[in-house]
């Protein structure tokens, strides 16, 4: 049970960041593999600003996020002009100057050895409910008029800019969001294990939430939460598959590249609408069985 608690709280701070990326690439078209930066400095700001100046944990939540926000806004100014290739080259890069900032600062940060001694205050029922209102947000922010419009500039930003759409505004709207959400997941992270190591933010980590978003469907939310739940879920329960992990996420990515490009669930999102025609599509091909 212990270990089930473990993997539902992992799984949750992980739906929370996938979010994040679903909307920069699921809806936006803009690959980042410096997403993790963000939940780095989630992380290590809101657990120094309990640890060095004795905040309150929800206050630290939130300064965090803001903190991770003004971040993105300096970085995301220059990146939300460049082409989509381009910007995965300069998130990179300001990820892993990021990684070396915390190795610098290792007065404050512990450097090499994290940083100890963060409060276990996030228990799994933070989690589930942080995970949820994560959705929810994001399900909201699709169908908005700001989400309809990321939707038209990842189809043909030419075309989204000569129908009047302010393409740099709707893409930093995007990019900031998604900045706060994996901030808020960096939060969680670190006050659930208690500790923030300046290797659990690399790019690597970028690139599963990318991979996640894929392997379920990017042009789908709900296939984007069971990409981020099942390929969470897999390595964490079955610790024997955690060393091949890259492995069989390589084998996965080919698999969907070449069979089902659009992953999954396609565009198909888990709405009321869609459940009811697909139950009448059910009641009717059980119908034409029993007639035979």
């Amino acid at each position: 049970m212990r270990l089930f608690l473990y993997v539902l709280t992992q799984v949750c701070i992980t739906l929370v960041s996938v979010c994040g990326i679903y909307i920069l690439t699921g809806l936006t078209g803009m690959f980042s593999l410096g997403s993790a930066a963000f939940m780095a400095i989630g992380a290590y700001v809101s657990g120094l600003l309990v640890l060095k100046l004795g905040m309150n944990m929800y206050l630290a939540f939130l300064l965090a996020i803001i903190a991770a926000v003004a971040v993105g806004y300096v970085i995301g100014f220059p990146v939300v002009r460049l082409r989509r290739d381009y910007i995965s080259l300069v998130t990179l890069g300001f990820g892993e100057s990021i990684a070396q900032l915390i190795l610098l600062l290792s007065q404050y940060t512990g450097g090499a050895f994290g940083l100890i001694g963060v409060p276990r205050k996030v228990n799994v029922g933070f989690t589930v409910i942080a995970a949820a209102l994560a959705i929810a947000l994001t399900a909201l922010f699709k169908t908005s008029k700001y989400g309809r419009q990321c939707i038209a500039i990842k189809s043909d930003e030419l075309a989204a800019k000569a129908m009047g759409i302010n393409t740099s505004k709707v893409k930093m709207i995007a990019f900031l969001l998604s900045c706060g959400l994996t901030a808020f997941a960096g939060c969680m992270y670190a006050f659930y294990v208690g500790y923030v190591g300046p290797t659990d933010f690399g790019w690597k980590k970028s690139a599963d939430w990318v991979i996640m978003v894929f392997f379920g469907g990017v042009n789908s939310l709900t296939g984007s939460i069971f990409g981020g739940a099942f390929l969470t879920f897999l390595p964490q329960y079955m610790q024997s598959l955690n060393k091949y992990r890259y492995i069989v996420y390589a084998v996965l990515v080919l698999f969907i590249l070449n069979f089902k490009p659009n992953g999954i669930f396609g565009e198909w999102e888990l709405t009321p609408r869609n459940m009811k025609k697909a139950l009448k599509k059910f009641d009717r091909k059980m119908r034409k069985e029993g007639g035979k």
